[in-house]
């Protein structure tokens, strides 16, 4: 060997070695220079090249990866390993179906298959259960899901391979909570979580499972689960600075964790960095989820146009949004456009989870239209999702519910009840929207019920939680509450005109009220005159005057 040949072999066992350590320590950017630098110098064997292929799919570069992983079948087919060569075929084709190229993940899957026809029983024909498992619970069939996951973890224990064990566990965890077996699910996904913490598991296969199991808590809006396994994805992603797939996963949890909780600030921030992280092609669904959650900020806020925008941009990600956009055109005045959103909803979203806050925004949304059979109807089969999922977001929803339809029937006093139980749950889950919304109602049931003076404690309490959380829309509408009742009080005023007389005798313009109320500066001279010519008033003054004596503010 000439000094050339040897200063060529010296480099590449020095990359080799440093790429070999940096993967030890999960170095990933660092295994990926060091082992291509090696791989320059003479091509690696497939052991290094799957060393290689998973530093690459780790930090981001899927088109790497999926060159990478053609080379490691084909160098495994090449040494006559078919177990092997089949199993890298495997995860091309797996690799190539979430970046959403189906025709030729179905070809690898195929060409896998093929390799191990004449095979007996192996761990790669678990493997390639895998992707029948997910096939049918994407396309709602949850009960083959779990057949093909539940063979594929056995085939793993009996090979023991851990990988294969814990993707079959997670998978069918979340079949039986499609089947509503809520409590089997979460015991399964559970036991796949300890797997990976315990760091049995590949970082490819762990990634996966986090992000599947943090899906499957909010399919079901189990916010304690949720908390604790968002906070052990965080800290799996930041023991490794280089990792890029999940982390965008992570971020949109945790903003709607943040949102739930009225830290709407923060829930915006981790949602947008959720975007910058999530610019892949493959990422296209979950980016929809941030833009969602940005659309809900916003709403929240009273920020009605940006909302707009946001719910917009969810809906390209080709991802079926939650209730948002029918809730913001109630929130807007659009009461036939909010219905019309929320019952297309109703009959594409059919998951438990989802279809319970679908189901909790159209019951709103009806009796804003004065349907109460509708709102009835849907309060029950929410009440039916509560009784048998055993999850407190979904008893605070159903309570809620009910309890604004008794009150819609007239039947204050029982309502009271369910909202009561509500509210505990909300502040059980320190939902402080969630309860403020509560307390409204119940606010209104004192009030039909004549405690007037436990109808303005409750909504007191509101209007500060909406206050602090800055849910401007909210803290108006709690104003107009608070204001003794049109009719009794003798002013001949609509809601809305009413409203716009407070925000006049607070002394802003006409700009400025409209900001404030989502109208244009020329519907809010229109209320103005109507003020004028209904009360006999002549000026801005004397109206903020009339109000001042009427004690509307």
């Amino acid at each position: 060997m000439n000094s050339r040949d040897t200063n060529r072999s010296l480099r590449k066992t020095s990359a080799l070695d440093q790429g070999r350590e940096s993967f030890q320590k999960q170095a990933w950017s660092a295994v990926f220079s060091h082992l291509s630098a090696a791989d320059k110098e003479t091509p690696l064997e497939p052991e290094d090249l799957v060393l290689l292929t998973q530093a690459a799919l780790l930090t981001g570069r899927e088109a790497d990866g999926i060159d990478l992983l053609t080379r490691v079948h084909q160098s495994f087919l090449n040494r006559g390993d078919v177990h092997n060569a089949a199993r890298y075929a495997f995860w091309l084709g797996f690799t190539l179906l979430q970046t959403g190229e189906s025709a030729k993940a179905s070809g690898w899957l195929s060409r896998a298959s093929r390799l191990l026809e004449a095979q007996p029983d192996c761990v790669e024909k678990g493997y390639l259960l895998l992707p029948t498992g997910y096939g049918a619970f994407n396309a709602g069939d949850a009960e083959t899901a779990h057949g093909a996951m539940a063979e594929a973890a056995a085939l793993g224990k009996r090979f023991a391979d851990k990988d294969l064990v814990v993707l079959g566990l997670q998978g069918q965890g979340r079949a039986l909570i499609r089947q509503g077996e809520i409590s089997s699910g979460l015991t399964l996904l559970d036991e796949a979580m300890v797997a990976v913490m315990a760091g049995d598991v590949s970082p490819l296969s762990s990634g996966a499972v986090y992000c599947s199991v943090l899906d499957a808590c909010g399919e079901i809006l189990d916010l304690q689960r949720a908390q604790e396994w968002t906070s052990a994805l965080e800290k799996w992603c930041a023991s490794q600075p280089d990792l890029v797939p999940y982390r965008g996963h992570c971020l949109v949890r945790r903003a709607e964790l943040l949102q739930l909780r009225g830290a709407w600030s923060d829930a915006l921030e981790w949602a947008e960095r959720a975007i910058e992280w999530l610019s892949r092609p493959a990422a296209k669904a979950v980016r929809g989820e941030a833009l969602y959650q940005i659309g809900e900020v916003h709403r929240l806020r009273g920020k009605f146009t940006e909302a707009d925008e946001a719910y917009q941009l969810t809906s390209q990600c080709c991802l079926v949004p939650g209730p948002g956009l029918a809730q913001l055109r109630l929130a807007q005045g659009q009461v036939e456009a909010a219905k019309v959103a929320i019952h297309e909803l109703l009959g594409v979203v059919q998951t438990p989870g989802p279809r319970a806050r679908v189901l909790d925004a159209f019951v709103e949304i009806v009796l804003a239209d004065n349907d109460v059979a509708a709102a009835r109807q849907a309060a029950e089969e929410l009440a039916g999702i509560a009784a048998r999922q055993e999850i407190l977001f979904f008893r605070g929803l159903s309570n809620r519910s009910l309890g604004a339809v008794l009150l819609a029937e007239d039947d204050a006093r029982a309502a009271l009840v369910e909202l009561s139980q509500s509210r505990a749950i909300w502040f059980q889950l320190e939902a402080p929207y969630e309860a403020a919304r509560v307390q409204i109602l119940i606010a209104l049931a004192f009030r039909r019920l004549g405690e007037e003076e436990n109808a303005r404690l409750e909504l007191t309490a509101a209007r500060q939680r909406f206050k602090t959380l800055g849910a401007a829309a909210d803290v108006s509408r709690v104003d107009l509450l608070l204001v003794k009742d049109t009719t009794n009080s003798g002013v001949p005023l609509t809601t809305r005109e009413l409203q716009v007389l407070k925000l006049v005798a607070s002394g802003i313009t006409n700009r400025a009220i409209g900001d404030r109320l989502n109208i244009s500066e020329k519907t809010v001279a229109r209320h103005l005159s109507n003020i004028f010519t209904k009360l006999d008033l002549t000026s801005r003054s004397a109206a903020t005057a009339y109000a001042y004596d009427h004690s509307l503010i």
